[in-house]
């Protein structure tokens, strides 16, 4: 690749690693075009951000490519992960410590088939309070750790596909396909209530963002060597 092509306009796939913000990515990748190019500034940002805890496809778009993190934002998403059953945090994942335990004992295969599939098609959905949604000109989870009750609106999202495995039970494995602005957390969260249990995210991968796939996607370390090492 050549280094031009950076700057002209160009979208990369990331294996974002967990404990990174999609903008740790974001401003590591800016920062070594800059060095490499000899430039003050690039503009350089993701379709589709994902929480420090998840891993896997992070979209970046930079230079003139900026332009369709709309478009490339719009497609269907698809995740693997794990939901931990009978325990919640109020993050709805390991950012925050459990805080409550439910009994298991009572849940079937044949409940945990039927709740999988009651969350097919269109719904509503609560997002998690600690979320980066915006309330009155701050992030809820900025209000959320300053103590501060917080109401979250609903927003419709849409369930294309959803699979499980159960052998890990009470650690439940799936794959999700799933529309723009779902949040996993609280389908984990929603998932454990409709069991008359708890349930909370503990692994979470994107795997597929519209027609951009995890098998695609080189890691921080490998773009940051292919950037030191185009050709101008």
């Amino acid at each position: 690749m050549l280094l031009k092509e950076f700057s002209l306009g160009s979208t990369i796939l990331v294996d974002k690693p967990l404990n990174w913000t999609s903008f740790d990515v974001v401003n590591k990748i800016r920062w070594n075009l800059k060095q490499r190019l000899g430039i003050k500034k690039i503009k350089v940002g993701h379709a589709g951000t994902l929480d420090p805890l998840a891993s896997g496809l992070l979209v970046l778009c930079i230079g003139k490519h900026t332009k369709l993190i709309n478009d490339i934002m719009i497609g269907e998403k698809t995740y693997t992960g794990t939901i931990l059953l009978g325990k919640t945090t109020p993050s709805y994942d390991l950012e925050s410590e459990f805080d409550k335990e439910y009994p298991t004992d009572h849940i079937t295969e044949e409940m945990l088939k039927e709740i999988t599939q009651s969350f097919l098609g269109e719904q509503r959905q609560t997002p998690p309070i600690f979320s980066a949604k915006k309330i009155g000109g701050k992030r809820a989870y900025e209000l959320a750790r300053e103590g501060v009750e917080v109401k979250m609106k609903q927003n419709t999202v849409n369930i294309y596909s959803f699979s499980i495995d159960t052998k890990k039970f009470p650690e439940i494995d799936f794959e999700i396909c799933c529309s723009k602005g779902t949040y996993i957390r609280s389908i984990a969260n929603d998932f454990g209530e409709k069991l008359n249990s708890g349930g909370t995210l503990i692994v979470l991968r994107r795997t597929q963002s519209g027609a951009q796939k995890i098998a695609d996607a080189k890691t921080v370390d490998e773009w940051v060597s292919i950037i030191e090492s185009a050709d101008l």
